[in-house]
């Protein structure tokens, strides 16, 4: 069925936007010099590399007994070797005579640029990370237990193809810049000798781990950034295309086609036992029927899954508060990639991302299958007798999760709020997701209907509870945002330590004045199209935010820390 490969390529399109990304796109950046068929080169190699090597080292890890790091550690080493001869000349010289040897045709070495580029893309596939939605979940899982079959291979095709057309746009952009300005064409030599160090240094930071810090780091500036990627998969096509995948024969007879109502506890049958072959980290392995008597929540993650991160603060919310009062958080760490197998690996980002829970490794995808699961991250929530009552896939809800645990612990015989002394209602609910204030995305408008509409009279008709907001005077919506037409106010609820927006000035004059609790705290004239703080504070609290501008101004989205 064509439907998973064309929503493959629609993913692979949007990649380009994941934080997993960033790290990487230097080296792509740097196909913007070199002979005129480099950037081809880089997409050649990428699609074959990605595709192949993901469908098939798992197999080729086991076969040849290599550490799962080998193939990515060669990758670095060709990365920086590509840098060096960027940055020496006569290191450079060496290699055309080195590849011109090897090719027949000398031009095509030595002025195209396709087979340098070629060998960077093959390496750039082997340390290509995405999030990956459902579709190439099914794909790797089927990878992983060796029954990776032509659809498979079609999938992760299309989802390379579709990577490419950024990475290729990139590459061009760049190459458009440099020859329409003098000053950088005149300059080639110093530009290629610049791009090498910066593939030195991104060849340093991947083979260091470094690359996983800086995305964290990304995430604590911009805690929403990459949120959602993947939500054009979650589609009810989608999810009946991979059930015709799903091999006949799996043992798992849970399913998850029906999404659950918001805080529902229903009954969705008993929790499978924790056969996930291990090792176990922060716990000796446990099993569910030791489990009897606690509540659990089994999640699915991974550590290079960005989606993944950004869930585990809340994770560990749950677990210093109820830990003690019957609660059981089990992590199971399926990997993407094949350099996520190594325990050492996880080990260390455990430790990097102050994972405190149980956590099982489940290289096989024997727990993941048990589950039938197939997103990244996952939480099923588990009562005292063993049986899944809840379950949420991929980011957001958090409140309700934690509303979820309270019930499942109360049911079981045990009132969290008395046990643990957590009463306070701003320690139950979870940090306000990103808000977008244009009508396409928005969610909790209070002031009337989120629609287009210009120079349009609102009115804010009540305190806005925790993510509402709402608008007071003229504002014009439009799709992406919203725009004040002169004087104007904007109210929010929110709960979170640090309050970001998306303002881009439409006039020198604008004065945007701060009020926090009804309480003036500042203001702000922005002079440039850029995210701006409005707020920190030194712990997350549920708050009110009041913003009167004067001015025209664009607002775009908030964000939260």
């Amino acid at each position: 069925m064509l439907i998973l490969p064309f929503f493959a390529f629609l993913s692979g399109i949007v990649t380009i936007l994941s934080p997993c990304i960033l790290p990487v796109l230097p080296i792509v950046l740097s196909g913007s010099v070199g002979g005129k068929r480099k950037p081809l080169g880089i997409i050649a190699g990428f699609i074959g590399s990605f595709s192949l090597f993901t469908l098939l080292l798992s197999s080729l890890v086991s076969w040849l007994g290599i550490p799962p790091n080998a193939l990515r550690f060669v990758a670095v080493i060709i990365i920086s070797l590509f840098g060096l001869t960027l940055l020496l000349p006569e290191l450079q010289k060496k290699y055309e005579m080195f590849t011109s040897g090897l090719i027949k045709h000398r031009d095509n070495s030595r002025k195209s640029g396709f087979s340098g580029g070629f060998a960077i893309g093959a390496s750039l596939g082997l340390i290509w990370t995405p999030c990956v939605g459902p579709i190439l979940a099914s794909v790797i899982t089927l990878a992983v237990s060796r029954q990776a079959d032509g659809g498979a291979f079609l999938i992760m095709l299309a989802y390379a193809a579709g990577t490419s057309i950024p990475m290729l746009g990139i590459m061009s952009g760049g190459r458009k810049l440099i020859n329409r300005f003098p000053g950088l064409s005149g300059n080639t030599a110093k530009i290629q000798r610049g791009f090498g160090v910066i593939m030195l240094t991104a060849a340093l930071a991947i083979g260091f781990g470094w690359d996983r810090r800086f995305q964290t780091s990304v995430l604590e500036i911009f805690p929403g950034y990459g949120a959602g990627l993947t939500r054009l998969e979650n589609t009810e096509a989608v999810q009946n295309a991979l059930n015709t995948r799903r091999d006949p024969g799996e043992s798992s007879e849970l399913n998850w086609s029906e999404p659950p109502e918001k805080g529902r506890l229903e009954f969705y049958g008993k929790a499978p036992d924790l056969i996930a072959a291990g090792p176990w980290f922060n716990s000796v392995p446990l099993t569910m029927e030791e489990l009897k008597g606690k509540v659990v929540v089994v999640d699915f993650w991974t550590y290079s899954c960005i989606n993944c991160v950004r869930t585990l603060p809340y994770l560990k919310t749950w677990y210093d508060t109820y830990k003690d009062d019957g609660l059981v958080i089990i992590g199971v760490h399926s990997p993407e990639f094949a350099f996520e197998r190594d325990p050492g690996n996880v080990q260390k980002a455990m430790q990097d991302l102050n994972v405190t829970w149980p956590v099982a490794l489940d290289n096989d995808f024997r727990q993941w299958s048990s589950y039938n699961n197939r997103f990244w991250p996952a939480h099923y929530f588990i009562d005292v007798q063993g049986n899944i009552r809840y379950f949420h896939f991929g980011e957001g809800e958090y409140e309700t999760g934690e509303e979820v645990i309270r019930k499942l612990l109360k049911e079981g015989g045990l009132d969290a709020g008395e046990a643990s002394g957590a009463t306070d209602p701003e320690t139950m609910t979870g940090q306000t997701p990103e808000t977008y204030l244009g009508y396409g995305r928005t969610e909790g408008f209070l002031s009337g209907e989120a629609a287009y509409a210009a120079d349009k009279e609102f009115s804010i008709p009540g305190i806005p509870g925790n993510g509402e907001w709402g608008l007071e005077g003229l504002w014009t919506f439009r799709r992406n945002y919203i725009e004040s037409s002169a004087q104007g106010s904007l109210e929010l609820g929110f709960n979170a330590k640090d309050v970001f927006l998306v303002i881009e000035p439409l006039e020198k004059s604008t004065r945007i004045r701060i009020f926090l609790d009804n309480r003036e705290t500042g203001q702000i004239e922005p002079d440039t199209s850029r995210m701006y703080q409005l707020i920190k504070l030194e712990k997350s609290g549920s708050h009110l935010l009041r913003l009167e501008v004067e001015g025209k101004v664009r607002f775009y989205a908030f964000t939260f820390g």
